[in-house]
């Protein structure tokens, strides 16, 4: 295969640009492409729906363990988190650790975050409402925060340090030194932060995430602290980066397409197909990295053992093969098979707890907001990691 001219990995495409023609583009000609510029050196991006499923199921051919984003340095990661923090550990080891998480979901906790996230939602919407003009990412900020804080354990009066510490640490993929320097200074503050958090816990335990991984054994073993505090870590950044984003885009989606505003107010049981189809249009996780294990061929094209593979969720998530009409926003769309939590079995564990967030809060909007409306300046964010917004400002009436 040749290379085209075109840089995936260059985070000032997707704050300039809609990448979305590029990537139909790229797609039809190449859904397995390969990108040969970058700072990151040469990887294999996997854009069409068929060969992103393929990857993201066979975690034997295609691994975690040596990073999940393209700037990973892969021997630091092996070295440092790989068999210790969900998000880069493979089987076996990653279907106990995924064990323990998801047995934190009691249903009385389950309960209480659902609680939670109404009482959230309605005093983020009486604050926007409250503006004439509000900035999205701001309201929206507050809604991930305190549903994943509250997961994990932080006390209230902390959660804003935790979303400040998140939005610095994962951001941004910049590789200007004093942005380096100070996503290292984010990720050293939480990790601080949740080694005190867990120390509080050992001693008094309480209905928290934190606590369950605290008293949980994997294979026999309890978990170290040091494996603790890297899954809060991966914990918090994913529940934060995830909802905010699909709540700001899928909100603007809706505001840039009044008729479907209308029909979900009209038909609140479209929920159920409206929130998939937000999280399709929205997918704020720009790629999900592997790296290859062992020969194999992949689309037609033969991969190396120990060349990358990165699987672009928002290309798949609009693969005209899978989806009619693709680049049209459709809260009836179904069926809608879109990969924005990825698939297989590192399929995002925080799933279904993202999408009862979403749709608390697009209930709470249909209900109370006769029109959204952009009212000025929306600012996409500069990463290739986390497809999003720095800034949208609008109007609810």
């Amino acid at each position: 295969m040749t290379a085209t001219l075109t840089d995936l990995s260059d985070p000032t495409l997707y704050r300039d640009t809609d990448p979305t023609p590029l990537w139909a583009r790229l797609r039809a000609a190449h859904p397995l492409y390969r990108n040969e510029l970058g700072e990151t050196g040469p990887f294999w991006a996997a854009l069409g729906h068929g060969v992103a499923t393929e990857v993201l199921r066979d975690p034997g051919t295609f691994v975690s363990g040596r990073g999940m984003r393209l700037d990973s340095n892969p021997e630091a990661v092996a070295a440092a988190v790989a068999r210790r923090m969900l998000i880069v550990t493979d089987p076996p080891v990653h279907t106990s650790v995924r064990r323990v998480i998801g047995s934190a979901f009691t249903p009385r906790m389950v309960r209480r975050l659902e609680e939670n996230m109404r009482v959230t939602v309605r005093d983020m919407v009486d604050r926007a409402l409250a503006e004439p003009v509000c900035d999205l990412t701001e309201i929206a900020a507050a809604l991930p925060v305190s549903v994943v804080c509250d997961l994990i354990g932080v006390p209230r009066e902390d959660w804003h340090f935790m979303l400040d510490r998140t939005r610095t640490a994962w951001g941004s993929t910049s590789h200007d030194p004093d942005e380096t320097d100070r996503r290292v200074e984010a990720h050293t503050d939480l990790l601080l932060y949740y080694e005190d958090l867990l120390a509080r816990r050992r001693a008094r335990p309480a209905e928290d995430m934190i606590s369950a991984l605290a008293m949980a054994e994997v294979d026999g073993r309890p978990l170290s602290d040091e494996e603790i505090l890297l899954n809060c870590d991966g914990l918090v950044s994913g529940g934060n980066e995830t909802t905010r984003h699909a709540s700001v885009g899928g909100l603007l989606a809706l505001a840039d397409n009044p008729d479907q505003w209308r029909r979900l107010r009209a038909d609140p049981s479209l929920l159920d197909t409206a929130v998939p189809e937000i999280l399709r249009w929205t997918s704020p996780a720009m790629h999900a990295l592997r790296t290859v294990a062992r020969d194999v061929e992949l689309a037609g094209q033969p991969l190396r053992a120990g060349e990358r593979v990165a699987v672009w969720l928002p290309s798949a998530n609009r693969d005209e093969t899978v989806f009619a009409a693709p680049d049209t926003f459709d809260v009836g769309r179904t069926p809608n098979r879109h990969l924005t939590f990825a698939h297989g079995n590192h399929r995002c564990v925080g799933a279904t707890l993202a999408t009862t967030e979403l749709r608390v809060l697009f209930t709470e909007l249909t209900a109370r907001v006769r029109a959204p409306a952009v009212a000025g300046e929306v600012r996409r964010l500069r990463s290739n990691l986390v497809w999003g917004y720095e800034k949208a400002e609008v109007a609810l009436s």
